[in-house]
């Protein structure tokens, strides 16, 4: 099963858990109670965002048009559209952004555009004053993930910002400071195996943590524009991540 595969499946199946793994999310278990704190988190979240990117990148910084990158159900996508003129979230699921249109309604948000993701972004027009991603990217194999980052910088317009997360190692790595061995023991391999076979009827489905290559991010940006980026580490259960605020250079900017 491919990544995007896989999250179609989460899309049908448990799309709340899919975003956010604790089991008051799993579809069996979700109440009305469960939904309000699942988007209550969403607004935290992008008052967490704009905190950091008003302190540390633009101090008036007001985004008129947003893409959120890896929309989801729409967790993000309900309170950015409460504070700019427009929003774009996009997904590889369908079955999310099914999930996300019927939220947005329900929240009463009607400037948000639904659009399907692929690897070329081919359904992406214009550009964005934020583009936002956070715990979407640990879920891409690294090859494409980078190259679909590149093809969002060519989104962002000079003065645009970025808040994207990555992953870039994970906790277990202590005795080689971080860096995955350059050769697996025996057991890994046959568990990386056996995660190959054939998902059986009502088992989750894959969901892949993927490390990045900081060097190559870090690379893609400075050539994109970017003179300067802010940083906060990120740890999800032992996934170490990195959350990257950063903005196109102004004019005349050093």
């Amino acid at each position: 099963m491919n990544t995007d595969t896989a999250w179609e499946a989460w899309g049908k199946q448990d799309p709340y858990f899919g975003v956010i793994t604790d089991p008051k999310f799993r579809k069996a278990a979700l109440t009305p109670e469960a939904v309000k704190e699942f988007f209550d988190s969403g607004h935290v979240h992008t008052d967490f965002v704009m905190q950091m990117i008003r302190q540390h990148i633009d101090p008036g910084f007001q985004p008129q048009t947003v893409l959120e990158f890896g929309c989801g159900v729409g967790r993000l996508v309900v309170p950015f559209a409460k504070t700019a003129g427009e929003v774009v979230g996009m997904d590889i699921s369908v079955a999310m952004l099914q999930e996300a249109r019927k939220n947005c309604e329900a929240h009463g948000v009607a400037n948000v555009r639904l659009a399907l993701s692929d690897d070329d972004l081919s359904q992406l027009t214009g550009r964005f004053d934020l583009i936002h991603s956070c715990i979407v990217f640990q879920h891409i194999p690294p090859a494409r993930g980078r190259a679909i980052f590149g093809r969002l910088l060519q989104h962002l317009p000079i003065g645009g910002v970025g808040a994207i997360q990555f992953t870039y190692s994970k906790a277990h790595y202590e005795s080689t400071h971080g860096i995955a061995p350059p050769e697996l023991p025996a057991e890994t391999e046959a568990r990386l195996n056996q995660s190959r076979l054939p998902v059986p009827p009502g088992a989750d489905p894959e969901m892949q943590m993927n490390p990045y290559n900081m060097n190559e991010l870090l690379f893609l940006m400075q050539r994109s524009g970017v003179t300067r980026f802010h940083t906060e580490f990120t740890d999800h259960g032992g996934e170490l991540g990195v959350f990257l605020f950063f903005q196109k250079a102004l004019q005349g900017a050093l």
